[in-house]
């Protein structure tokens, strides 16, 4: 399912890629189709109750690890990451990390700087039959820990990857400013295409404005829940 990053290019190609869809998917519908498609952008939006509306929100949560030098608070101690141990914390030095929320563009630029440090230090060169794309999954490189910084879940990792392949260049070092900014810009516009697509065949269920309302209101009955248990 190709991942776009603007609204003029999902909407030219809505009726090519539902074709393929069918040819692939032979007894699927045209709600299974916009289901996936649902699946597949609403984690870049979330529902504003002011507003009563969806907004973009393109961001990822991640461990940002360090070797502790005085004591924090709501801090965690963590001696590896997903791919084995860490040399230092063999040591009895245990990294200490804390959770921060990036947006997609930095996220993007870490996995990019992972990926050519990656070809630096082996000797690597990109050419007409590897691209950056290429090794945007690659586990080994893309959960490999250098002392400190962010330290990439591969699980969280996979819920990106289909940005990612659209998003990050495939040659080069930087990732591309601009285009983060028409991606912002349309992604509510996308997911509003979507929605009216599931509407106009009665499947208001599967919208992503019920689907991210429902999970927001959800977050707000366990939060009063938790103050009223504290209380």
């Amino acid at each position: 399912m190709p991942f776009y990053l603007t609204f003029t290019e999902f909407e030219s190609h809505y009726y090519d890629n539902l074709e393929k869809w069918f040819e692939e998917y032979h007894n699927a519908s045209e709600i299974d189709y916009l289901k996936t498609l649902a699946d597949l952008y609403s984690p870049y939006l979330y529902y504003s109750f002011a507003d009563d509306r969806l907004m973009a929100d393109a961001s990822m949560e991640i461990k940002d690890c360090f070797f502790p030098y005085h004591e924090k608070i709501g801090i965690s101690f963590c001696t590896s990451c997903e791919n084995g141990k860490n040399p230092k914390a063999a040591k009895g030095m245990n990294h200490i990390f804390e959770w921060k929320t990036i947006t997609m563009m930095e996220y993007a630029q870490h996995i990019l700087d992972k990926i050519n440090r990656h070809l630096l230090k082996n000797g690597s060169s990109l050419d007409g039959n590897k691209t950056i794309p290429d090794y945007i999954n690659d586990r080994d490189i893309i959960t490999s820990i250098e002392g400190t910084g962010y330290c990439v879940n591969y699980s969280r990792h996979q819920a990106a990857v289909p940005f990612l392949k659209s998003y990050l260049p495939y040659f080069g070092q930087t990732v591309n400013i601009a285009v983060y900014r028409d991606f912002i810009f349309s992604i509510v516009q996308i997911a509003e295409y979507i929605d009216k697509k599931l509407r106009s065949v009665q499947a208001f269920e599967y919208t992503i404005y019920a689907k991210l309302k429902s999970e927001a209101k959800f977050k707000v009955q366990m939060s009063h829940q938790f103050l009223t248990i504290c209380n």
